[in-house]
């Protein structure tokens, strides 16, 4: 039996540099289901107009979520290359603290679409991103 928190903690041990740095850590995942949630502490640092995190660390977060659901349901998998990522502001995503969730729609052996939502801290959803990405496996053997 795969021990949840160990794995949480290690993936956030070891987590890159910039997730960090964007005051994210993971919180939950479901190998099952190919989806996990990360929350993040944004500061004023990394906004535009005061508040309203710039556009491309929202992508940023929302690339981590999605990549992150698949490295957790398949170890086999080593990388990601997006081929695509479409990412879209329905509200302005403001400073503070906000859940990030990403999960798969369809899994092929080199390719995966997934999806991913930002949320406030008032649970309103601020944006949304859509990815093909495609996947690097651990060498068979």
């Amino acid at each position: 039996m795969i021990d949840k928190e160990k794995m949480i903690e290690e993936r956030n041990r070891t987590s890159p540099e910039f997730i960090r740095l964007l005051g994210g850590k993971l919180v939950d995942f479901n190998s099952d289901k190919c989806a996990c949630t990360f929350e993040f502490d944004i500061g004023k640092d990394y906004c535009h107009s005061v508040d309203i995190v710039q556009g491309g660390f929202v992508t940023a977060m929302l690339d981590a979520a999605m990549s992150h659901a698949i490295f957790l349901h398949d170890q086999n998998v080593v990388g990601l290359s997006s081929l695509e990522i479409k990412t879209t502001y329905l509200e302005p995503t403001r400073a503070g603290k906000l859940r990030v969730e990403g999960w798969a729609i369809k899994q092929g052996y080199k390719i995966i679409f997934m999806e991913g939502h930002v949320y406030n801290e008032d649970d309103v959803l601020t944006a949304t991103a859509s990815t093909v990405s495609k996947i690097s496996r651990a060498p068979a053997g």
